[in-house]
């Protein structure tokens, strides 16, 4: 896991919607900090500091280092509210991690090369069923995503955890559920074609 800066939080006092609009007045986006048997902090961010980390990949299954006035702690995002129209951040919940605590996180899953793999070639699409999977590993070892090379991956049969190579120290969380990640639609001619081979065969 790279290395991340410290995110600068101020506490705020209160809580509450009328807290929170405040706060807002003030050019901050309100949040809380809460988690790890400890009483809940509530906090503001400068937005253009969440845009920033929003913009980074991994927002949610990152492991961030928070910086509440000089009080490290560090925590995981877990539930960030946008305005409907603007998008832009209203409020941010951030879940406290212990220091060699195992975690659950959900891990993005990128898919390269499509213009190398010969399935697709042939007029296959690429269905994906899931764009992240959910990973229970240590906190100071949360891989940033998960790569499948469509290149060199035989993907006629789909494409399946195997392929996603997880480090020994990661474990996926429901691994019987979440088998499958993508599967691959061929043609409708091409799938006649072998049907009607078959049937020949017979």
């Amino acid at each position: 896991m790279a290395a991340q800066q410290a995110l600068q939080l101020t506490k705020r006092d209160g809580s509450g919607t009328g807290a929170a609009r405040a706060c807002r007045r003030q050019g901050m986006v309100p949040g809380v900090v809460y988690g790890a048997n400890q009483s809940p902090q509530s906090i503001s961010i400068d937005p253009k500091t969440l845009i920033r980390e929003m913009n980074t990949p991994g927002f949610f299954s990152r492991v961030v280092h928070l910086d509440i006035e000089g009080s490290k702690e560090q925590a995981l995002v877990k539930d960030l509210q946008v305005h409907p129209v603007t998008d832009m951040p209203m409020h941010i919940d951030f879940m406290r991690v212990a220091k060699g605590s195992k975690i659950t996180v959900h891990v993005p899953i990128n898919f390269i090369n499509e213009d190398k793999s010969s399935e697709l070639k042939r007029g296959g699409v690429l269905n994906v069923v899931h764009h992240s999977l959910e990973v229970i590993c240590p906190v100071d070892s949360v891989p940033e995503s998960f790569t499948v090379d469509l290149a060199t991956t035989d993907i006629s049969k789909g494409i399946h955890i195997a392929e996603l190579k997880l480090p020994k120290d990661v474990k996926a969380a429901h691994g019987d559920r979440d088998n499958t990640i993508a599967t691959v639609v061929m043609p409708k001619a091409e799938k006649e074609g072998a049907e009607g081979a078959d049937g020949a065969a017979e």
